[in-house]
């Protein structure tokens, strides 16, 4: 576990209890898990649920959606960021992403922790299958040496 404290002021990677959250952290859990049952993966049968919150206290969320063209598939975490983006959000606090079963706790794929980082460097909660926990990182550190202009 790394010593330096993400924008919530837990630890790199630390894993926290969900019922010790704070209630915007706690809320945007769940509504990460809501989005997870909404999503459309026929192909992997891998359910991925984001929410992602806002600055101004909104919450953005998103599933992933597939498409049989493997390249037309779209993240829940990018689902989330482009429907905020879409209504002109640009400036975000955290996202919270949790995933089907497969794994306890399941990190966004690369393409979305670089298109998140374009947007700032947030924290992101990643959560338990279960519900029962988190892992906190800042983003930029699950992304070392990350591509912007």
């Amino acid at each position: 576990m790394a010593s330096e404290l993400n924008s919530y002021g837990f630890p790199d990677g630390s894993e926290i209890k969900t019922n010790s959250l704070v209630p915007e952290i706690k809320k945007l859990v769940e509504d990460s898990a809501k989005a997870r049952d909404l999503a459309y993966c026929p192909y992997s049968k891998f359910n991925v649920g984001a929410a992602l919150l806002a600055e101004n206290g909104a919450v953005y969320t998103g599933c992933n959606v597939e498409c049989s063209s493997y390249g037309g598939t779209v993240c829940a975490e990018r689902t989330a960021a482009v429907k905020a983006i879409s209504e002109g959000i640009r400036k975000f606090k955290a996202i919270a992403v949790i995933a089907s079963n497969v794994r306890d706790f399941t990190a966004p794929c690369g393409i979305c922790r670089q298109f998140l980082l374009e947007f700032g460097d947030i924290s992101i909660f990643i959560v338990k299958s279960d519900l029962s926990s988190v892992k906190v990182y800042q983003l930029s550190s699950l992304l070392p040496e990350y591509f912007l202009f």
